[in-house]
């Protein structure tokens, strides 16, 4: 059976591609949550860009709460809207756009009262020529809706109606009959688009969004040529207008909106035409004029800030003659509602609330302005690339920052791709998506920070359980925070480093049994290693019956010989308490001998590439494990060199013991017993005897054998049996007889190691 692990290897590579796999599957799948997420984000981009100054091509005549105070509450007779007409007209208005549709007849008593009497005047059979005249011209006086025709038709401006459409059979409380529906489509032939460009015949390839049936304005408004164009606005799934359609189906016919038949009308109906291609609608063609659509024929909405970017004017200020007279010559005027309850409210992202009739205004001046926000088609190619790239970033940097760093890291990337998508935005104008790579990169840090974080507990855990049976346990923490120093290779560092050594163990293997032997000694390790350990110092062998120890690395510290002194007295200390300990046990006393030594040493990761350990090599060293070696000649416990009595200064009680010329070196040095921490715990006997021990070493250096002599057998007395001043009164004696060449310089060769 394949193996399955080995063939998706679980690590940070095939992390990094299943995050960006399932982002992937997420931006195709394109989940309500997420997608809303990414409509905030343009939110966002509108709202960080500064508003845009409208051209004052488009202004606005608006029915505000000052204009139905002035005039009265709405609906207006359509002689006041007549009114509004001929004042535009007369102020140079171009183009005239009703964001208001006139579908029904005008609600006028007097009308009706007027047609009621000629009715009756009519049955009475009366004739008489001035009154029918007067009735005629009362009831032409009062036909609201032919008093609007007759100044739409005498007006210099070009008129567009609005229209809408119902989106499906739910829109309707009723049934369109068949002929209902082609009155209808008759009514608002005038917003057909004329010609289809790049798509068979009637568009029929092209997915522009379909409705179900219109409703046109009256027909004495659909006479005569007056142009119309559906005003219906398509809001997000969270109530905000980012797109607008600049084209609908219905009944096989493809119908442009006011805004598109505003702007045509005002460059003096050119070529109109909609542009197919192969993925869809491109945009609308207006003469030399292109729009760009998606491919569903809906334009993004570049909206220009709140609504007071573009110029209104409240219409009762208009019909009383209340504004300046070339407020509207040469322009585009968008006539709607503004006020509360005759308004269709939409929101925006600049604003929460405002009159359906500031979307068309917007939209014209992006048509006038060519100031078009655009979502090509490649940007899709370029929203999955930028998914995987980010991820791929991700994934491969991460891994090699400290958690800090990589935090820093992926907000820098965070924030450098917001800023390029904003950069997108502002200078190119194209929109393209933020959430899905931010996403990619937020669940590909997530997720890898969470897999190193496991693999490195589950690692430190083996470091410690491996670690702690050798190292301290701050020596443990300073590994595991620079793991990358576990490398082959080292650095020279001034350590100490101090040698053990049990005395005359091997000869208990004839009363011991090899299992008991390694009982005691694994007790007696046990013992040691806390003391070295207790005084920051670092395990590093254990050398048959002996151990190895460094002080100062890997965790450094300048009091290090000091360390490694307490250390050794902490051993001999706790040596001498064994006995107690194994009393029940019957196991025998032991004695060990200790040196230590301290100065420059190589200290790191030592061995091959196949397998290393942690140690320390030089000359330093190697004396160490020789003044180790030497207290069995002048039967001491701890033996340290002269550069570490140099570091402890006065730290401990000293006792020079000789000057001795190891085995392997020409020069000699100095050794020093140490006796103990404090002078306050020296026995006057042994203080007496390090006296004069000294006194002699001074006159033997000075060849002055007899006096010598006579003050190691003082020192003796003192200390009886001390071996070290056995061997030096010895010597003494040996030189009385033998004296050594004129070039002795006082030192002892040792011969062995």
């Amino acid at each position: 059976m394949m193996n399955l692990k080995r063939l998706f290897p679980f690590n940070r590579a095939t992390i990094t591609m299943l995050v960006s796999m399932l982002v992937i599957v997420l931006f195709f799948a394109s989940p309500p949550f997420l997608e809303l997420m990414e409509l905030k984000t343009i939110d966002l981009r509108f709202l960080s860009r500064d508003a845009i100054p409208a051209t004052g091509t488009v202004v606005m005549a608006i029915i505000d709460e000052k204009s139905l105070n002035a005039e009265g509450r709405w609906p207006w007779p359509r002689s006041k809207i007549a009114q509004l007409v001929d004042e535009l007209t007369k102020n140079g208005a171009k183009v005239i756009a009703f964001d208001i549709g006139f579908l029904d007849p005008d609600e006028n008593t007097n009308l009706k009262l007027i047609q009621e009497i000629r009715r009756t005047v009519d049955r009475l059979n009366i004739h008489s020529q001035p009154l029918s005249e007067s009735i005629e011209e009362y009831q032409h006086k009062t036909d609201n809706d032919r008093l609007l025709k007759e100044a739409i038709e005498r007006s210099g401006a070009k008129i567009v109606l609005g229209h809408f459409f119902h989106m499906n059979t739910r829109d309707l409380n009723y049934e369109v009959t068949p002929a209902e529906l082609d009155r209808q489509l008759d009514r608002i032939s005038s917003s057909r688009y004329p010609l289809i460009k790049g798509a068979d015949e009637n568009g029929r390839s092209l997915p522009v969004i379909n409705v179900f049936a219109p409703q046109g304005n009256l027909e004495i408004f659909s006479q005569g040529g007056i142009s119309s164009g559906f005003f219906n606005k398509m809001p997000d799934e969270d109530g905000v207008v980012r797109w607008t359609p600049l084209m609908l189906r219905c009944r096989g016919g493809i119908y442009a909106p006011l805004t598109v038949q505003a702007v045509w009308e005002f460059l003096g109906q050119p070529d109109l035409s909609v542009i197919g291609g192969a993925y869809g609608v491109e945009g609308v063609q207006i003469g030399e004029t292109f729009i760009p659509t998606d491919e569903y024929g809906r334009l993004l909405v570049n909206h220009l800030g709140p609504s007071t970017v573009i110029p209104q004017y409240s219409v009762t200020d208009i019909i009383g003659n209340r504004v300046k007279p070339d407020s509207f010559k040469d322009k585009i005027v968008v006539v709607g509602g503004a006020a509360m309850g005759i308004a269709d409210y939409i929101i925006t992202p600049f604003s929460s609330s405002l009159p359906g009739m500031t979307l068309h205004a917007t939209v014209i001046d992006n048509i006038l302005t060519q100031n078009f926000l655009t979502k090509p088609n490649w940007t899709r190619i370029f929203d999955l690339l930028a998914i995987i790239v980010v991820c791929l970033i991700t994934g491969i940097v991460l891994p090699h920052l400290k958690a800090f760093k990589g935090l820093l890291f992926a907000l820098f990337l965070f924030i450098g791709y917001i800023f390029l998508i904003y950069q997108l935005f502002i200078r190119a104008k194209i929109l393209v998506n933020m959430v899905y790579p931010l996403l990619g990169l937020a669940l590909t840090y997530i997720a890898l920070t969470v897999f190193n974080y496991v693999t490195e507990e589950r690692s430190k855990r083996h470091v410690r359980k491996a670690f702690s049976q050798y190292v301290a346990s701050d020596v443990i923490e300073e590994i595991l925070e620079n793991p990358d120093e576990l490398k082959l290779g080292g650095d020279v560092k001034t350590l100490s480093v101090l040698f053990s050594d049990l005395t005359g163990f091997t000869t208990y293997s004839e009363k011991y049994s090899p299992q008991e032997l390694v009982n005691i000694l694994s007790d007696y390790f046990n013992k040691m290693t806390e003391e070295v350990f207790s005084s920051r110092g670092t395990l590093l062998m254990y050398i048959g019956d002996g151990l190895m120890a460094v002080f100062g690395a890997p965790v450094e510290s300048a009091d290090h010989a000091e360390h490694a002194c307490d250390a050794a007295l902490a051993m001999r200390k706790r040596l001498h308490l064994l006995p107690m300990e194994w009393a029940v046990k019957e196991r025998p006393r032991l004695n060990a001998r200790i040196g230590i030594n301290s100065g420059p040493m190589l200290v790191g990761n030592l061995g091959s590439v196949h397998r290393f350990t942690y140690g320390v090599l030089g000359d330093q060293v190697n004396l160490a494990s020789r003044l180790e070696g030497l207290n069995k000649l002048y039967g001491t416990d701890i033996l340290i060199g002269e550069n570490t009595a140099r570091y402890v200064g006065k730290a401990f009680v000293l006792r020079e013991v000789d000057s001795v010329r190891v085995v392997g070196k020409t020069q000699a040095i100095n050794i020093f017993e140490i006796v103990s921490r404090y002078m306050n715990l020296v026995s006057q006997e042994k203080q007496d005897f390090i006296k004069f021990y000294e006194e002699g070493l001074a006159r033997y250096r000075k060849r002055e054998w007899q006096n010598a002599q006579t003050l190691f057998n003082r020192a003796e007395e003192r200390i009886p049996g001390d071996q070290s001043c056995q061997v030096m009164a010895e010597r003494c004696r040996t030189f009385l007889g033998n004296p050594p060449p004129e070039d002795w310089d006082g030192a002892y060769t040792a011969l062995v190691k």
